[in-house]
């Protein structure tokens, strides 16, 4: 297989015999799904890591939050499993993406899978909420081939309640991709009385429009697919009462980040 043995998180000075030694890096891994075709070009390979230090309302994944909730796993493991797909994501046009939780949780467990999965020849994507935008340095970035950007509202009064978290630092790291030249897919999730001002989006659309790398933008309509698992774990779903938004209304919003100039499907 094809390995990790040239990663040094470290950026240490090689060793006398001139080959650079992996760290023995291992992660929280959630879930893993294969197939994928939403969460990037193509068919992919989907790794879910858990531990996440956003607190989203409308969370379907409530279940990744911690970093214990999921399963302790070594790098070599997680690449050999991606290793044996390979071939299909290739055919599939497809690759590899990073998402959660929140995969910048785990740093360095991120960096050391996308150089594995380069060496590999596959395609990578990070799913991220941004907020710890910094805790991606250059050299796990340099690994990313596409970042699936979701940025939950365009005001800090609504980002907080949202996230309970601010807005700023997902900002920054948007435009810091952009000095990059990092592609985007922006992902904004609509929900009725809580996302669903047409100003704060239309400010939305016009600061992604500004970085000039976002590909495309997915508006994506509120669900409850994951209130059970809100119930499972006996939290409250504060979103129990709210329907999905009006399909119209949906396609209105779409129109506003098309009418700033972006791809919207």
């Amino acid at each position: 297989m094809t390995s990790i043995d040239a990663f040094n998180r470290s950026g240490a000075a090689l060793p006398s015999g001139g080959a650079r030694r992996a760290p023995a890096v291992s992660g929280w891994v959630h879930s893993v799904e294969t197939g994928g075709t939403v969460d990037g070009p193509g068919i992919r390979y989907v790794l879910f890591l858990a531990g996440c230090p956003l607190r989203c309302q409308y969370c379907h994944n409530p279940d990744t939050q911690h970093m214990h909730d999921g399963t302790r796993t070594d790098v070599a493991e997680v690449l050999a499993d991606i290793e044996s797909t390979a071939g299909f994501l290739r055919r599939g046009h497809g690759g590899v993406t990073l998402s959660g939780g929140e995969p910048l949780v785990q740093p360095e467990f991120c960096a050391a899978i996308l150089r594995g999965c380069k060496e590999l020849g596959l395609h990578t994507a990070l799913d991220t909420s941004g907020f710890l935008g910094n805790h991606a340095d250059d050299y796990l970035l340099a690994d990313v081939d596409l970042v699936l950007l979701d940025i939950k509202a365009f005001k800090e009064s609504t980002y907080r309640e949202v996230t309970g978290s601010p807005l700023r630092p997902t900002l920054e790291f948007a435009e810091r991709l952009a000095g990059m030249n990092k592609p985007i897919w922006l992902r904004y999730v609509l929900v009725p009385g809580l996302t669903d001002n047409l100003d704060e989006i239309a400010g939305l659309a016009d600061f992604a429009a500004g970085l000039g790398n976002v590909q495309r933008v997915d508006v994506l309509p509120f669900h409850k697919m994951g209130e059970h698992k809100w119930q499972a774990l006996g939290r409250p779903y504060r979103l129990s009462g709210t329907e999905p938004p009006d399909p119209a209304f949906t396609a209105q919003v779409r129109d506003l980040f098309r009418a700033a100039g972006l791809n919207t499907p």
